[in-house]
């Protein structure tokens, strides 16, 4: 029989839970069962990996220290790592003893916090121990904790012996009908292979290094498209535009996937054609880009696209039409639309 040991305190001289778990452990060795022992704290860079640890235990104590507010975060992050990487088929026969003493309040809530972990991560919870004990002299004053820890050794090393079983938890019951989590078809070898990945802080490095690789290309790239979008068609309304006497309006050009819409702000003899913003505009165009280079190199007028669908509009439709006789991509436009 094997036993692992986590223990999820800080290792503290003068912890109890410390007390408790080689108290334990030396009873357990008593009954020649093999115990090994893995402080959290000593393994904070490979939590990840510990999972792995699981495989060949019959059974397991998982001991923590509650100082101020619950289980303590060494504890947390292995049982989260259980959940993410441990062979759940494997963990379902193995039975786990909560260790909790505290120095202040909840070591009650802190065993049940773990027993309800275990449980949902379909294990066997063994019956614990728990205790408020705020000098480590209470536990080294007192044979009577001496054979209480003893005796709870004694009756885990008979529940994995005699593998006794237990009622079904409700909470595994609500957990298959409510709880969801991201199935990923994993194999254990494979699960095993990822927490490897997850605590090789050069290889999250190296991953980290490549999103911002990424990143920063695919911020090229963008950036590379609206300068191009800034010279699309620009150059088209300008050489093509042809003045009307007291002629002014604003047009904002909308184009589909560009950042920006391209604005065509005419006073008298002057265009201001760019890409970007303007808090009002009397006429508003949306179509798609192949539309607007139909337009330009003169297949159809503004008016032809607006009527055939391929462009929508907001504002006054006379301007739409007056947009065809200062923009006429090729030659004269009648006042129907058609180019002459």
């Amino acid at each position: 029989m094997k036993i692992n040991i986590y223990y999820g305190g800080r290792g503290l001289i003068g912890d109890p839970t410390l007390y408790v778990v080689n108290k334990m452990k030396s009873v357990l060795e008593e009954l020649n069962v093999t115990v090994e022992r893995y402080d959290l704290y000593e393994s904070k860079n490979s939590i990840t990996t510990l999972p792995n640890t699981l495989k060949d235990a019959d059974g397991i104590i998982l001991a923590s220290t509650v100082e101020w507010y619950g289980i303590g975060g060494y504890m947390q992050l292995f049982l989260d790592a259980c959940w993410l990487y441990a062979d759940k088929e494997k963990l379902s026969r193995i039975y786990m003893c909560p260790v909790v003493m505290s120095t202040t309040y909840g070591e009650r809530d802190g065993k049940l916090t773990l027993a309800t972990a275990w449980e949902i991560l379909g294990g066997r919870p063994c019956s614990g121990i728990c205790g408020y004990i705020p000098e480590i002299s209470m536990l080294e004053c007192k044979e009577e904790y001496d054979r209480l820890i003893e005796k709870k050794a004694e009756n885990m090393y008979r529940t994995i012996n005699q593998k006794l079983t237990s009622f079904p938890a409700s909470n595994q019951a609500v957990k298959q009908k409510v709880s969801y989590t991201q199935n990923i078809a994993l194999t254990p070898q494979e699960t095993e292979q990822l927490s490897l990945y997850a605590s090789d802080d050069n290889y999250v490095q190296r991953q980290k290094e490549d999103i911002k690789e990424l990143t920063n290309m695919f911020k090229d790239m963008m950036e590379n498209r609206e300068t191009d979008e800034k010279q699309s068609f620009i150059e088209d309304f300008t050489k093509c535009f042809t003045p009307q006497p007291g002629f002014n309006a604003i047009f904002r050009v909308v184009i589909k996937n560009y950042a920006k819409p391209m604005i065509l702000r005419i006073q008298n003899a002057k265009l201001e054609c760019f890409y970007g913003t303007s808090e009002y505009a009397d006429v508003e165009l949306q179509a798609e880009e192949n539309v607007i280079l139909d337009v330009v190199s003169g297949k159809i007028t503004f008016q032809n696209a607006f009527m055939n669908g391929n462009m929508t509009m907001k504002g006054d439709f006379k301007l739409l039409r007056n947009l065809d006789h200062i923009f006429p991509f090729s030659g004269t436009v009648t006042d129907d639309g058609m180019f002459v």
